[in-house]
């Protein structure tokens, strides 16, 4: 019997080994295929919702499920942390104990590290904890400096500031705070988005603008201390309230492995995910992918589940002894939210930059809930 190693149940491995489930030809008592998933976390969090944890708009029963109550075919969640990973003899190591594959697929998704001390200062939004501490700041604000900063590049998610930040700005306008608070946001890009083209770039600053959101970008963190922030420009800001996003490193299980590659993430073929190993695979924030002009893929969750299908289709054609065929295209679209109930749907071909925002509507919220919804309906 074949086994599959699949690491990590985040939003690629669960795609991933769900996938397997379905093409493996396992039924509820036939097991042809061993399918292991391995995981850290008692809590699957559905990260994407996070943003509305901020502001009051989601609750943790609504965006979180257990993880072992993963449904498929073969499956197997084993819980624990990873303490080895060795993709020459495709194996892994739990709790003092080595699992043995045939095929891996790594999908640990970044590590999460505080730098700049920025725990004692602000909220990691990034976290269901930071998020809802967050919220719970918010409720009781009466005014002032809010502060929204990415403090290091590259980061996941990377809509998910421009979204903490409108949402925060309807939450202080709805509660008649914004006469005496102001929502900025602090950030070592260039512009917003930059991976998807200079007009989408163009048109989610354009939204800011037009929320009063005040947007700093070329900004990178140097220092924090008591509630001011100070930039390698020279420049400082006070602040009354603080979210950030905490810097994005490779687990220490993948640094301490030979799939740790000179970009400082896992390089993998672009059309099939295969790492330098044959037969293990990497996908989602961990991945190091090139597009075809020559940009680095941006970490979004959408190339995650995408990644997972192509992966988990070429794995089940070759057990089955046939030619893989599928290749992974970064094409898709995802959900901006802009408040006032509304998102902007955005989306597109990323590898040519050709990514278009449309105007915020109620149809995109509507679309960005139900996705939610069903990723719980379908996986869980």
């Amino acid at each position: 019997m074949k086994t599959i190693l699949v690491l990590g149940a985040g939003t690629g491995g669960i795609v991933t080994a769900r996938e397997l489930s379905k093409r493996s030809g396992n039924e509820e008592d036939i097991t042809l295929v061993k399918i292991l998933v391995f995981e850290k976390e008692e809590t699957n969090v559905y990260s994407p919702s996070l943003p509305w944890v901020m502001v009051g708009k989601s609750k943790q029963e609504e965006i979180t499920e257990r993880t072992d109550k993963l449904d498929a075919s073969g499956l197997e969640v084993i819980k624990g942390e990873i303490e080895n990973i060795d993709p020459e003899n495709i194996s892994v190591t739990v709790k003092g104990k080595q699992y043995q594959g045939d095929h891996m697929v790594v999908s640990l998704g970044v590590a999460q590290a505080d730098i700049y001390n920025l725990a004692q200062f602000g909220h990691n939004f990034f976290t269901l904890k930071g998020a809802q501490d967050f919220h719970s700041e918010l409720k009781k604000f009466d005014g002032g400096e809010i502060a929204i900063l990415i403090s290091s590049l590259p980061f996941k998610s990377p809509a998910a500031p421009y979204e903490a930040a409108m949402l925060i700005e309807d939450f202080v306008r709805k509660n008649k705070l914004s006469k005496n608070t102001t929502v900025s946001l602090y950030t070592p890009e260039a512009d917003p988005m930059e991976f998807a083209g200079a007009e989408a770039s163009q048109e989610l600053k354009e939204l800011l603008e037009k929320k009063g959101i005040k947007y700093y970008p070329n900004h990178e963190l140097k220092a924090i201390s008591g509630n001011t922030l100070e930039f390698n420009n020279g420049e400082s800001y006070s602040y009354d309230l603080l979210a950030y996003t905490p810097k994005h490193q490779l687990p220490a299980a993948i640094e301490k492995s030979d799939l740790s590659r000179n970009s400082g993430w896992v390089d993998v073929d672009d059309k099939t995910l295969e790492t330098s190993f044959k037969n293990v695979y990497a996908i989602g924030d961990i991945t190091h992918v090139i597009t075809k002009n020559g940009a680095v893929l941006p970490k979004i969750g959408v190339f995650a589940r995408q990644q997972g299908a192509v992966v988990a289709h070429n794995i089940a054609k070759k057990m089955a002894n046939q030619e893989p065929d599928q290749t992974f295209m970064p094409e898709g679209k995802y959900f901006i939210e802009a408040g006032e109930g509304k998102a902007s749907e955005t989306g597109g071909k990323f590898s040519e930059q050709n990514v278009k925002m449309k105007t915020p509507a109620q149809w995109g919220h509507f679309s960005k809930w139900w996705d939610e919804k069903f990723w719980f309906f379908k996986n869980f």
